[in-house]
């Protein structure tokens, strides 16, 4: 048996023997959903647990409240993995993106290198990277130096399939806020400016817009304050609308045709409108062949069967934003049947199910055994570096 081999070994039974904490982070996490920027207490238990397991946590780290990083040294120097958790989840539908089961995977493989760091050159960072779901976490991560000295990024999310890799998309963020003025139903609509009328309109201004849209544009928009009681016209309203695009260039044209419709509720209505758009757009992931291949290699160790990622749905993750800085890896790895779509219970329920806790394990090996593989093969090191390079 090779080093490699032995060291692969040893990582996968460290791994057993902290199933069943990991399955109960998996959880713990899974039952208190805490949504983007707000995950205090998801954020706190994880360093917890970490610290418990040996590893010294930076809390608030790298410029977020609810981020942490633990950086850890292998017997010689050499390259930095950056293994990664996310741990947000959504309004309404808790973990219904399976964040549970990557928060865990992170944490179970970081902790299997850490069991194997004495034979190890090189150095490990683990991530706590909040809002994903909104707020591009990992890019505003990344302007504090996140990934500045990382060679390699590497994460696993829970699908419906197992794929080596997944395509996403250019993203931006808004918050429309409308103001009014303030009257009465009774005395008529010139004592009063009819917030709610306003973010109606541009609601519908921006579903006639989507008639219009080029192949690989989409826009989702939802009216998030509309007012209170019917006889009280509501003098705020807000909305929130994601905006999707193939290119920045095409995401800079929708985004201000976007804002045309915002500005249309403003105008037919007389209120006031206030237009926030994210600094922190999404970026596409930059897939690096080498770093997913080797991922997909180390998978035949669960039977896994794959599928082509190019013939999945593109979606949308800051981790694109991580990849275009460094080499990365965004697999897929299956916790639910194909009916069972992200963001809906019935994906939530499967990132608590047996399923989802094979899927904590299997995934915290995977990105150990790869993370391993990097760490001792020079060959792929330098072949991933070059895949990341010309890509």
């Amino acid at each position: 048996m090779s080093s490699n081999k032995h060291l692969k070994k040893r990582a996968c039974e460290a791994i057993d023997l902290l199933s069943s904490r990991l399955i109960e982070v998996s959880h713990e996490l899974h039952r208190n959903p805490e949504t983007a920027f707000q995950e205090f207490k998801s954020s706190e238990f994880l360093c917890s647990v970490s610290e418990k397991a040996g590893l010294r946590m930076q809390r608030g780290a790298y410029g977020l409240e609810t981020a942490f990083s633990s950086d850890f040294e292998l017997a010689r120097p050499g390259p930095r993995v950056a293994v990664i958790s996310e741990y947000d989840a959504l309004p309404d539908v808790g973990h219904a993106c399976g964040h549970n089961v990557i928060a865990a995977t992170g944490l179970g493989a970081a902790l299997a290198l850490h069991s194997v760091k004495d034979e190890l050159a090189g150095r490990v960072r683990y991530l706590g990277t909040p809002a994903e779901e909104r707020g591009c976490g990992k890019e505003l991560m990344a302007r504090n130096g996140a990934f500045d000295d990382v060679d390699v990024a590497m994460m696993i999310h829970p699908f419906h399939v197992n794929a080596k890799a997944l395509r996403t998309m250019f993203i931006g963020e808004a918050v429309v806020t409308y103001t009014g003025r303030p009257g009465h139903a009774l005395l008529g609509p010139q004592t009063t400016r009819n917030a709610l009328d306003a973010v109606v309109i541009a609601y519908q201004a921006v579903g006639a817009l989507r008639q219009h849209l080029k192949p690989g544009e989409n826009i989702n928009a939802v009216i998030t304050s509309g007012g209170s009681v019917p006889n009280v016209f509501p003098l705020r309203t807000t909305a929130h609308c994601f905006v999707r695009a193939a290119t920045a260039e095409d995401l800079s044209v929708l985004k201000s045709r976007v804002a045309n419709c915002f500005a249309a509720g403003a105008a037919a209505t007389g209120c006031e409108v206030e237009v926030r758009w994210s600094d922190a757009d999404y970026q596409p992931m930059k897939i690096n062949a080498p770093l997913a291949d080797v991922y997909e290699r180390n998978a035949e160790a669960f039977d896994h069967t794959f599928t082509d990622y190019m013939s999945l749905p593109i979606a949308g993750s800051d981790m694109g934003n991580v990849s275009q800085r460094v080499p990365s890896l965004h697999a897929l790895i299956c916790c639910a049947p194909a009916e069972a779509i992200l963001h809906t219970p019935q994906f939530a329920a499967c990132a608590a199910s047996s399923d989802g806790d094979r899927a904590v394990l299997e995934g915290a090996k995977l990105l150990a055994m790869t993370a391993i593989d990097f760490l001792t093969d020079e060959g792929l090191r330098s072949a991933i570096a070059q895949s990341h390079k010309v890509a």
